[in-house]
C-alpha cells in the first residue's frame, strides 16, 4: 500500500486537484487513469534518460512502469497557471528515495488532457 502525503491546499483549484490525482495514479501504478489523460501526440521527456513521443509509445512505457508501486509519495508543491502546471516532491520505492519535478502542458486551460510532460528525477 502506498502512503500519500499531500499539502492541504491541493484541492483549491480543479487543475491542482487533477495534478494531485495524476501523481497518485503514478505512485499506485494506475495505468488506465494516466493513459486516459494524455493526448494522442503526447511528448514525455524524462531528462537524462529518454524522450517518449506519441500515445502508443507512452502506453508501452506506462505498462512497463505500472508494477513499480511506490511505498510513499510526498507531494511538496503543485503550481498551476492556465495551460501549465508543475508538481514537485519525493517518491520512495524499494528503499530508494527519488526527488522529482514534473512540468505539464495541457491541451487547454480548463481540460485535463496533457500534451507534454517534462520530468526531472534525482536519486537521493
Amino acid at each position: 500500500m502506498t502512503k500519500i502525503n499531500i499539502p492541504i491546499d491541493c484541492n483549491n483549484s480543479p487543475k491542482k486537484k487533477f495534478i494531485k490525482e495524476f501523481n497518485i495514479a503514478f505512485a499506485k501504478g494506475d495505468a488506465d487513469f494516466i493513459i486516459a489523460h494524455v493526448s494522442e501526440d503526447i511528448i514525455w521527456h524524462i531528462h537524462g534518460d529518454k524522450k517518449i513521443e506519441g500515445k502508443e509509445k507512452f502506453i508501452k512505457e506506462i505498462h512497463q512502469m505500472k508494477n513499480e508501486i511506490a511505498d510513499q509519495l510526498i507531494l511538496k508543491s503543485i503550481i498551476t497557471h492556465g495551460k501549465h502546471a508543475s508538481a514537485s516532491g519525493e517518491i520512495k520505492m524499494k528503499g530508494q528515495s527519488y526527488m522529482f519535478c514534473d512540468v505539464y502542458d495541457f491541451k487547454s486551460a480548463t481540460g485535463t488532457i496533457i500534451k507534454s510532460m517534462e520530468s526531472y528525477v534525482i536519486a537521493g
